[in-house]
């Protein structure tokens, strides 16, 4: 029986998806649920399990865009398991490396030229019509290779030859063209969708970060004790932007045409970077959640977008995002709006620099913080509001984010 392997919809709104990598090759015997495919969608990248054991036929390419529901592949259902697979297998290597053993052949006549023009006193002497083409681009004869007699510098060496960009270094200036994925092909199109739909504008901030940095000191033993996570300071920063939301609405709300829609709710989307390229997964309802709850959340889809296990609907829905660059070196920038949404907070590292308390100049731990939104939506008012309001939440996370009791707000 020849069993036809269809497309599934990877979500509702997903019409067509792209052939990433076939985990398998075409004529070998497959189980049924493994894996033998990795398809692009243009919101993740989804395996695609065997529906049956059988011999498999392949019907579409690697970066074939095909629709959902149409027929990537069909398996034989009724052919036996072959007994000699692990001979097969060892073969492929082989049939791989051979062309890996002639590459150098390939490559021995470039070398060459070079030893039979440097045998004679005319090497890299243009002719008097060739000099009058270098001098006119500027080009020093030492920099030509001539093809002429000797090694002379032709004419036609001269049209061809191109002006130096630099110092010849003697290194390797290959180029390579890949194919971008449908993920980061959507990504892009977004991103610039953004900045040309939106009214962009960021604000920034400072935060002083002495206060996060004593209470993860005094309870982070005991924390990862007795939840098995870490305290890290996403569950601080989402405390403290699910509180700002609640004082300042309108950054959590978004347009539709001409209408506002505003939520009761926080769902943050968290900016991971997967092996796929960028995620944003969702954590539903981050303001009900503990610190606990929040690290726990985020360390699964984490977890779940490096393992390439992130599903559409993961990804979908968030009211708000934060995207932590500080975990890579980044000192300030500014993000850009995941649309639909209306409003992101960049995070960035943390530097030890002097700030004044209390009229003395003291050096503190200090995290600039951006926060970009759509100034159609949101006004000033709201925006630098929403910025202040998480800063005075992490800057006295006790009093405001633990209700003056930490070991509760913990759970220790």
């Amino acid at each position: 029986m020849i069993l036809e392997m269809k497309v599934p919809s990877p979500g509702e709104s997903i019409k067509e998806v792209e052939i990433a990598t076939w985990l398998v090759q075409d004529g070998d015997y497959v189980e049924k649920d493994q894996a033998i495919a990795e398809v692009d969608s243009d919101k993740a990248t989804l395996e695609l399990p065997a529906e049956a054991s059988g011999i498999i036929t392949l019907k579409a390419s690697e970066g074939d865009a095909v629709a959902v529901g149409a027929v990537v592949c069909l398996i034989d259902t009724g052919a036996a398991k072959p007994s000699g697979s692990a001979p097969v297998a060892e073969t492929k290597p082989a049939a791989v490396e051979a062309p890996k053993a002639e590459a150098p052949k390939v490559e021995a006549p470039k070398a060459a030229p070079a030893p039979v023009a440097a045998t004679s006193y005319a090497a890299q002497t243009p002719s008097p019509a060739a000099k009058k083409i270098l001098d006119e681009k500027s080009i020093q004869p030492s920099d030509v290779v001539g093809t002429g007699k000797g090694g002379r510098i032709t004419k036609e060496d001269a049209v061809n030859a191109v002006p130096s960009m630099g110092t010849p270094t003697g290194g390797n200036r290959g180029t390579e063209r890949t194919k971008l994925s449908m993920l980061r092909r959507k990504v892009a199109e977004r991103l610039v969708s953004a900045k040309n739909e939106t009214a962009m504008l960021t604000t920034f901030n400072e935060v002083d970060m002495t206060n996060i940095y004593a209470l993860r000191d005094q309870y982070k033993e005991e924390f990862k004790a007795k939840h098995g996570l870490g305290l890290g300071f996403m569950s601080f920063f989402t405390k403290a932007v699910t509180r700002a939301l609640q004082l300042y609405p309108d950054v959590n709300s978004m347009i539709d045409g001409q209408e506002k829609i505003s939520y009761d709710f926080c769902d943050i989307s968290v900016a991971v970077s997967g092996p796929k390229g960028l995620m944003v997964p969702v954590m539903r309802n981050a303001e009900t959640l503990s610190f606990r709850g929040v690290e726990a959340e985020i360390k699964r889809l984490a977890l779940r977008a490096r393992d390439g296990q992130i599903t559409v609907d993961e990804m979908t829905g968030g009211t708000f995002t934060i995207s932590n660059g500080g975990v890579f070196g980044s000192m300030l920038s500014t993000p850009i709006i995941n649309p639909p949404q209306s409003g992101i907070l960049g995070m960035h590292n943390v530097v030890e620099r002097p700030i004044v308390r209390n009229g003395q100049i003291v050096i503190a731990p200090v995290m600039y913080v951006a926060l970009s939104y759509d100034h159609r939506i949101i006004d000033g008012r709201e925006s630098v509001g929403f910025l202040v309001a998480v800063k005075e939440a992490l800057e006295n996370p006790v009093e405001i984010l633990m209700n003056n009791n930490p070991k509760k707000a913990l759970e220790l």
